[in-house]
């Protein structure tokens, strides 16, 4: 029986709670889409009647979300191996199409090997508590992504930040931490609401310099940038000395999941300590059977046409943008436009839907308080008018 005293307190809380959140201009709702993922999509407005809107809000860098082709291989992928895996990989939810698809993977980023998560979120949470305890000392980029700051706190070491991209703080907390029995430096190497790129040569050299290990989340760089699209470790020629790789399926490739890329020792080692691998369903091989098709498409010719086009597209912004004032000088696909408090980020963007755009306002927690901005991201499969529409409605709201 369901004890009525006891929804009443929830619901009491919940309420308070999202009060509180409302009058900090931070609540957050869901906004369901009704038409396949790409750069036109179809939703529906306050009073129920659909609307188109160029999308600019993906991530889906390459276009390859809609991809038909991915599509065919997901239906084929169902076919062969069912809907789901039903089990956890280490009890009997490892299916042969993981297992290709990791072998893929560590040949894309030139690794002995790969180990597939079910998200992003999972590896960055999983791999950095298997690597560092109480003994040892992680140091994290202020502005690191929020998984790779939960795993931060769920390895329960000694946590440096350092300010962004500062490598002099960060060689002061490498020097400070001499006495811990492993340091570990932890760095996107695309920034996610910013779109700048982390010094990674530099951050390679004090890593090389003081003994520590060094982790680096490509999420945002995997498919955009280097050879094959392997990523900015690859692009800088990092990709032998950057000891634990993690990528994504969930960006470029247009699907979901995530995975480290190392050495065997290193991806056996997760198998026997990384809790979201160990204790979560794993992921369907249906959709690791498509995530072979995506990744072949990211790595091949067609990969290299869409990132051809994807940074004509961003050079194009760029100008736009310095066209209308705006400083632009963007090296990703992601153009951050800070407006300050949350209010008039969201009001900039509900001007946008007006005139057919949908461009998110980003709000803390996921930036810091007084930064809350419009954040672009674009994609291959923007079109010359997609762009110039975007810029026109820039034009009208700043």
């Amino acid at each position: 029986m369901i004890d009525a005293c006891a929804v009443a307190g929830i619901d009491r809380i919940a309420r308070e709670e999202l009060a509180q959140i409302a009058g900090q201009g931070l609540l957050r709702t869901l906004d369901p889409l009704r038409a396949r993922a790409g750069p036109v999509v179809e939703l529906l407005r306050a009073d129920g009647a659909p609307a188109r809107l160029i999308n600019f809000s993906s991530n889906d860098y390459l276009g390859l979300a809609g991809d038909p082709r991915l599509s065919a291989a997901l239906a084929e992928g169902a076919r062969l191996f069912g809907a789901g895996a039903g089990a956890s990989r280490l009890v009997c939810g490892d299916f042969a199409a993981h297992h290709a698809l990791e072998e893929e993977l560590a040949r894309f980023e030139e690794t002995e090997a790969a180990l597939l998560f079910g998200s992003g979120f999972a590896a960055n949470t999983g791999v950095l508590p298997a690597l560092a305890g109480p003994a040892d000392v992680l140091l994290s980029d202020a502005l690191n992504h929020a998984s790779l700051v939960d795993g931060c706190r769920l390895a329960r070491a000694r946590v440096h930040v350092f300010a962004h991209g500062d490598l002099d703080e960060l060689e002061a907390g490498l020097r400070a931490s001499a006495s811990a029995r492993r340091r570990v430096v932890v760095t996107d190497t695309v920034f996610s609401m910013d779109g700048d790129l982390a010094p990674l040569e530099a951050i390679a050299r004090l890593c090389e310099e003081y003994g520590a290990l060094l982790v680096a989340d490509e999420a945002h760089a995997t498919g955009v940038f280097g050879p094959r699209g392997a990523g900015l470790c690859a692009l800088v020629g990092l990709s032998t000395q950057v000891d634990v790789r993690m990528g994504t399926l969930s960006k470029s490739a247009g699907l979901v999941g995530g995975y480290v890329a190392g050495s065997r020792a290193l991806c056996d080692l997760l198998v026997n300590r990384a809790r979201p691998l160990i204790f979560s369903t794993a992921s369907p091989p249906a959709l690791a059977h498509t995530a072979l098709a995506a990744l072949r498409l990211v790595a091949g010719p067609a990969g290299d046409a869409l990132r051809v086009r994807l940074f004509r597209n961003i050079e194009r912004l760029n100008q736009g943008l310095r066209a209308l004032g705006v400083p632009a000088e963007a090296r990703s696909p992601i153009f951050p436009i800070v407006l300050g408090e949350p209010g008039r980020a969201l009001a900039a963007a509900a001007a946008l839907r007006e005139r057919g755009l949908l461009v998110k306002a980003i709000r803390p927690p996921t930036v810091p308080a007084g930064t809350s901005r419009l954040r672009i991201a674009l994609s291959a499969a923007h079109e010359d008018a997609h762009l110039d529409a975007l810029l026109d409605g820039l034009r009208a709201v700043l």
